[in-house]
């Protein structure tokens, strides 16, 4: 019987390469979305499963769940993917921005993943992938709610590892760095017209993110990173996607006195007293 990954986020980026990786190394996949009756690729293969699924709803997840077993039989990859970016100054966020950041990026991937394991429980085996970032082991200026989040998923992939290894569950984190994908454009920015003490260091950071587009991974790279977590058969937690992404985390694992120089000299913008 072929394998089974249920992926969320597959309308688009990194989710959407899964879904197409994983369906021509010939899994079923079972592809969640918040709007699948716009979807028009991945409904026309024939191993995918499209359908949908918001991950602020969690009352939709064991339906989607039981869906994809009478489909396929079983799942045996988990991959929470969904997620998005709020940049901007903490001071300026709104309480509903916030609560939304971790609703989508941490809670809702909680919930998912609670939702699965009685099934993974059942089978004695089972693998969930939490696409985290480089952003949960290093920080950038300006996204400090984005990074909180990803901290938190680390910390919960992290803790969760240990507890289900005795179960034959496997957990592992994939920590891509910047993507090839409309991210940025999607990502929501806070801000507050009365309060402009910001405004240049926000643009300067700006300037510095999209000067380096040429630094970024694409979807399809990180999604075979992806499947060389599903497949390898190791207990390894952690798997770098990107180049960039390695470079961080060598200098981050340096010590704070050179991260910090480092930041400074390429990621934060030098503004005049």
């Amino acid at each position: 019987m072929n394998k089974t990954i249920l992926i969320t986020g597959s309308s688009a980026g990194i989710g959407k390469a899964a879904a197409q990786f994983f369906a021509a190394k010939g899994w079923n996949v079972i592809a969640t979305m918040r709007s699948p009756e716009k979807e028009t690729v991945l409904t026309t293969i024939n191993n995918v499963f499209v359908t949908r699924l918001d991950v602020q709803e969690k009352a939709d997840m064991q339906q989607v769940i039981a869906e994809g077993i009478k489909r396929f039989g079983k799942i045996d990859v988990l991959l929470n993917n969904a997620g998005y970016g709020l940049f901007g100054p903490f001071e300026l966020a709104t309480d509903a921005q916030i609560k939304q950041q971790f609703d989508v990026n941490v809670f809702g991937l909680m919930n998912l993943t609670q939702a699965i394991l009685p099934h993974f429980r059942a089978n004695k085996a089972g693998t969930i992938i939490n696409v985290s970032s480089i952003g949960g082991r290093i920080t950038y200026p300006i996204v400090s709610m984005y990074h909180a989040t990803k901290f938190a998923v680390e910390g919960f992939s992290e803790s969760l590892a240990y507890e289900l290894a005795a179960l034959n569950i496997k957990v592992k984190l994939v920590e891509p760095g910047a993507i090839a994908t409309g991210f940025d454009m999607a990502a929501n920015f806070t801000g507050n017209p009365e309060i402009t003490d910001y405004d240049n260091f926000v643009q300067g950071f700006l300037d510095i993110w999209g000067s380096k587009t040429q630094e970024r991974t694409t979807p399809e790279q990180v999604a075979a990173v992806i499947y060389e977590a599903a497949t390898d058969g190791s207990s390894r937690l952690r798997y770098q996607a990107g180049e960039d992404a390695k470079e961080l985390v060598k200098i981050r694992m340096a010590g704070d006195e050179e991260y910090h120089a480092y930041m400074k000299e390429h990621w934060v913008p030098e503004m005049e007293e």
